[in-house]
C-alpha cells in the first residue's frame, strides 16, 4: 500500500485528490495539511510514501515545507511531487532544487495523478524533460565561469547516461537506448548521484543544467 499526505490549503482540492487515490486498490491518504508548517507536522507523524505539495501556501510555503522535511524526516524519507496551477514558476523550479522529485500539474488527469503517485513511489523521478528545461533556463542560477569538479570525473557512460537522464528516460529505457542491461544501467546512474552529489535523478538533472554541462537548448556544452 502506498500511503500518501495531501498538501494544499484548499479544502476542495484536497476533497478531490482523495476521491481520486482513494479508489485506487494500493493507495491511500494517511493525512491532510492545510499549511506548510502543518505539512511537515503530519509528515513526521505518520510518515507517508508521498507528499503532493501545494507550493503556494499560507505561513510556510511548499519549497519550505519540502526542505523541511527532507531535513529532518529520517530514511525512508518520503517522495515530494510538487502540484502547481502553472507549470513555469519561480516556486517549481525551486521547490526541485529543494528536493522535490518533480512536479504535477493541478488540472492533470486522474490517471495522470495516479500514475504519478505510483511512479515516485518506485524511487523513479518526475520529469518533464521540456518543461524542466524552460525551467532552468528562465530561473537557474548564471552558469559558472568554470565547471564544477564533478563534470570531469564522470566517465564517458555516465555521462551519456546524465544526458538520457535528462530527456526523461527511466533506468529500463536508459539500458535499451545503451544496449546493456538493467543492473548495468543502475549501476550507472547511481554513480551519476554520487558524483554529482544529487538526492536523486531530478536533482542530478538540475545539476547538470547549472553546471553547464547540459545547456537550456537540451544539448551538452
Amino acid at each position: 500500500m502506498i500511503r500518501i499526505v495531501l498538501a494544499d490549503d484548499e479544502r476542495m482540492v484536497r476533497t478531490a485528490l482523495r476521491v481520486i487515490l482513494d479508489a485506487e486498490p494500493d493507495l491511500e491518504v494517511a493525512g491532510e495539511a492545510a499549511t506548510g508548517a502543518e505539512a511537515v507536522s503530519v509528515v513526521r507523524e505518520v510518515r507517508p510514501d508521498v507528499v503532493l505539495m501545494d507550493v503556494r501556501m499560507p505561513e510556510v510555503d511548499g519549497i519550505r515545507a519540502t526542505e523541511r522535511i527532507l531535513a529532518s524526516v529520517p530514511e525512508p524519507r518520503p517522495r515530494i511531487v510538487v502540484v502547481t496551477t502553472f507549470e513555469n514558476d519561480s516556486y517549481v523550479y525551486d521547490a526541485l532544487r529543494a528536493g522535490a522529485a518533480g512536479f504535477l500539474l493541478k488540472r492533470a488527469a486522474a490517471e495522470d495523478l495516479v500514475g504519478a503517485v505510483r511512479l515516485v513511489s518506485r524511487s523513479d523521478s518526475l520529469l518533464y524533460p521540456a518543461a524542466l528545461r524552460g525551467l532552468a533556463a528562465a530561473y537557474a542560477p548564471r552558469r559558472p565561469a568554470a565547471a564544477p569538479p564533478w563534470v570531469a570525473r564522470l566517465t564517458e557512460r555516465e555521462a551519456e547516461v546524465l544526458r538520457l537522464m535528462a530527456t526523461g528516460l527511466t533506468n529500463a529505457e536508459i539500458a535499451r537506448r545503451m544496449g546493456v542491461g538493467p543492473a548495468t544501467a543502475k549501476t550507472h546512474v547511481a554513480a551519476v548521484l554520487a558524483k554529482t552529489g544529487a538526492r536523486d535523478r531530478t536533482q542530478a538533472v538540475i545539476a547538470a543544467y547549472e553546471s553547464g554541462f547540459i545547456t537550456s537548448a537540451g544539448s551538452p556544452r
